[in-house]
């Protein structure tokens, strides 16, 4: 098995984590419990994309607004449709991390990292306050991927677990629920 045969035979773990996040995100009134790092507020906004169906016969839908205005990919997840990208905000630490993941990769689109003191100022840096800057942005982006590692183990951990099912029962549930109930 190649490389791209196995990315598509396994790309429905990145689609349900994606899934799990976004109901979890929505269980506890936006925050998640990560162990040995606390809550991490998760939020969806603004774009999801949603697949359904292989090759020439593939359909996608894009829905964009608001987070309350979100219903129409929910519809989709109802009509079987499995989500392939979403925007997310993660707070941790008073950082706010904002980013787009596309599930078959994993991959991590247009990610904005928290505002520091070192980016917000304009004034003329020497090469050490350059420097000093460049290894904040990259623990940054370091702290964000291990945050959605973190969110991927626990999904992980879940998706073997025995009590899979009773979770899956009430993604199925969510998905199911009434717009009016919101």
């Amino acid at each position: 098995m190649d490389l791209v045969d196995l990315i598509i035979e396994k790309r429905f773990l990145g689609q349900e984590f994606l899934t799990w996040l976004w109901w979890k995100s929505e269980e506890r009134g936006g925050t998640v419990s990560l162990p040995e790092k606390g809550d991490v507020t998760v939020v969806f906004e603004k774009h999801m994309l949603l697949e359904s169906g292989e090759g020439e016969s593939a359909e996608k839908i894009v829905c964009t607004g608001l987070q309350t205005e979100l219903q129409e990919a929910r519809t989709g997840l109802q009509m079987g449709k499995k989500l392939e990208q979403a925007r997310i905000v993660l707070g941790h630490n008073d950082y706010e991390y904002s980013f787009t993941l596309a599930a078959a990769l994993m991959e991590y689109r247009n990610v904005r990292l928290p505002k520091t003191e070192a980016t917000e100022s304009d004034s003329n840096r020497n090469p050490e306050e350059t420097e000093g800057m460049i290894l904040e942005r990259v623990y940054l982006f370091e702290e964000l991927i291990n945050m959605v590692n973190a969110l991927f183990l626990l999904f992980l951990k879940k998706r073997v677990s025995s009590s899979w099912q009773e979770e899956l029962e009430q993604i199925r549930n969510w998905v199911h629920k009434s717009p009016t109930s919101f």
